[in-house]
């Protein structure tokens, strides 16, 4: 059974920082493509980062220099860096696993972010 839960959410002032994690069981990692997405109040998820099994990371745009996706292989363990977070950076963040070979796709339960003064 797949299974990935989120922590590490929590309220932040504007300009400070969090690290999420995302405990994985059930899939390897050497086979997902490992993600975080995100979610405000009244707008859709949207996707944050990801990393591939080889270590290939991809971020959005609007988080680009400021969040830094890893792994701990060893641990099976996801984390999202997030620096210099911004009040639009408050939203619902999701753990995600992609199958590498067909759509096979799971997520977390999510974890909530508030950026506030």
């Amino acid at each position: 059974q797949v299974q990935l839960v989120e922590s590490g959410g929590g309220l932040v002032h504007p300009g400070g920082s969090l690290r999420l994690s995302c405990a994985a069981s059930g899939i390897s990692f050497r086979v997902y493509t490992m993600g975080w997405y995100r979610q405000a109040p009244g707008k859709q998820r949207e996707w944050v980062a990801t990393i591939s099994s080889g270590g290939n990371t991809n971020y959005a745009d609007s988080v680009k220099g400021r969040f830094t996706i890893s792994t701990d292989n060893a641990n099976n363990t996801v984390y999202l860096q997030m620096n210099s977070l911004k009040p639009e950076d408050a939203a619902v963040y999701y753990c995600n696993a992609q199958y590498r070979f067909d759509r096979r796709a799971y997520s977390g339960q999510g974890t909530q972010v508030t950026v506030s003064s």
